[in-house]
């Protein structure tokens, strides 16, 4: 909090951040803030930083740090679009700078600068927003065999279900999946949810929208990682195909882990 720093100080304070992911809350900005984002995870090559400002993000604007220069990344006017993700390069990975310079205002009313940020790595940067982030493993292709038999190994969430409806964002050129879960087999966080009136299962997917993603019967094997507190679909074949190739992989002894 601004409030808890010395009055006359100019000193400018600085903050360490040792995860790959996470996010800072920074209440009546005053003045600035140096975060810095040091992950322990030294021999990790994060080339890439996402940032999404909260919709409530005011009182301050992002910089990052490079060669001693300062770029802008977030303006105190761009916080509130919803789903507005800033990515840029990290020309030093295993250390990335980020300065916060509080706007000025003649009051005390109560401002919050808050963030969520990812560290990610083999990045490709394209595009506007999302489609920044590699993240976006929805590639609009099917997965061959070798990536469905990983997908089940190193996702975020893997869910035996089927498709309730799907809604497209122009927008913000995303598109979501309803998805009604048969069973959650894993997920990081609480993304699929137990409805407490009918005990089905749910939760919403997203993808891009140039995927072209459509409603369809059966049951699917959802896969993908979670990006800023959302889903994002990686691999969805159909569960029978899976299983078929799954069983296939085990019998030759080349799953890469057990389902």
């Amino acid at each position: 909090s601004g409030l808890s720093w010395e009055p006359r100080s100019r000193a400018v304070e600085q903050v360490h951040l040792r995860c790959t992911e996470g996010s800072l809350e920074w209440m009546y900005p005053a003045r600035a803030l140096r975060v810095v984002l040091e992950p322990n995870l030294s021999s990790a090559q994060h080339t890439t930083v996402c940032i999404k400002p909260a919709s409530d993000f005011q009182g301050a604007s992002i910089y990052v740090e490079r060669a001693g220069q300062l770029h802008l990344v977030v303006s105190e006017a761009e916080g509130a679009r919803p789903h507005h993700v800033s990515c840029f390069s990290a020309h030093t990975p295993q250390r990335v700078a980020l300065f916060l310079q509080a706007s000025p205002q003649r009051d005390i009313s109560r401002r919050t600068a808050s963030f969520q940020y990812e560290l990610l790595s083999n990045q490709s940067p394209a595009g506007p927003d999302f489609k920044k982030m590699a993240l976006v493993e929805a590639m609009c292709r099917p997965c061959d065999d070798l990536e469905l038999l990983m997908a089940i190994c190193s996702s975020d969430f893997v869910v035996k279900g089927s498709i309730r409806n799907v809604s497209h964002d122009s927008e913000n050129h995303m598109s979501q999946v309803d998805v009604s879960a048969q069973k959650v087999y894993r997920q990081k966080n609480r993304i699929f949810q137990q409805d407490e009136a009918s005990g089905e299962w749910r939760g919403p997917v997203r993808t891009l929208l140039q995927c072209k993603v459509k409603k369809g019967g059966g049951d699917f094997l959802f896969t993908g990682n979670e990006h800023f507190g959302e889903a994002w679909l990686g691999c969805a074949p159909r569960f029978k195909d899976f299983m078929f190739i799954y069983q296939a992989a085990r019998e030759r002894g080349a799953n890469p882990c057990e389902f």
